[in-house]
């Protein structure tokens, strides 16, 4: 089950990165290209090519015809929601950033004393927020309230809070209880990259 659903958050950060990604390039290529195309336009009629201006032209209609204002909006959305899982998948990775100096020069019984009050105290700190994102959710759905362009449900948007707020919970709690057994915290090599061994990156 913990397999699933590690699997599951890599792959929803995965698919909110790519989908991102996507989504603002078409929108790029569409305000640019309508500016492109109106130039052409412009070129053609006076360089004496009508027909070309008139090819240009009825492209140009049809891109203008598509309507790509929400495309802003629903990768900021998109954005927020892969950091809130993000932030998740960092703590059961070992991502994020920790100044653990101090921490390090300490006798092994108390080393292992501020660790596990840390993981807790981010476990209670990420529950409670899970908890408060919980009830605005909650209030926000019995009110109208819709985004500017794509106008989906407010309380939608903000669901991210509680689900990724408790999900990060669940791994500081999941750290903790890993920690307590074999005395080991997830670690990441920040100057690894995935699919290139040393072999590959020295040739």
């Amino acid at each position: 089950m913990l397999r699933l659903l590690d699997r599951l958050e890599e792959a929803i950060i995965a698919f909110l990165i790519g989908a991102a990604t996507l989504i603002i390039f078409a929108a790029v290529v569409h305000r640019y290209g309508l500016g492109f195309m109106a130039k052409s336009v412009a070129n053609f009629n006076a360089w004496g090519l009508p027909a070309m201006a008139g090819a240009v032209r009825t492209v140009y209609k049809t891109m203008a015809g598509i309507n790509m204002t929400w495309a802003q909006e629903l990768t900021i959305y998109m954005f927020v929601w892969m950091a809130k899982f993000g932030a998740a998948y960092g703590v059961r990775t070992g991502i994020h950033v920790g100044v653990d100096v101090l921490i390090n020069q300490m006798q092994a019984r108390a080393r292992v004393g501020f660790i596990l009050f840390g993981l807790l105290a981010g476990a209670l700190f990420t529950g409670i927020v899970g908890l408060l994102g919980a009830n605005f959710v909650w209030h926000m759905f019995h009110t109208d309230q819709t985004s500017a362009d794509l106008e989906v449900p407010m309380w939608l948007v903000y669901l991210c809070v509680p689900i990724g707020s408790w999900l990060m919970s669940f791994r500081f709690l999941q750290v903790a209880v890993s920690y307590w057994k074999t005395g080991q915290l997830p670690k990441h090599d920040h100057g690894h990259v995935a699919g290139l061994d040393e072999e590959g990156a020295k040739a």
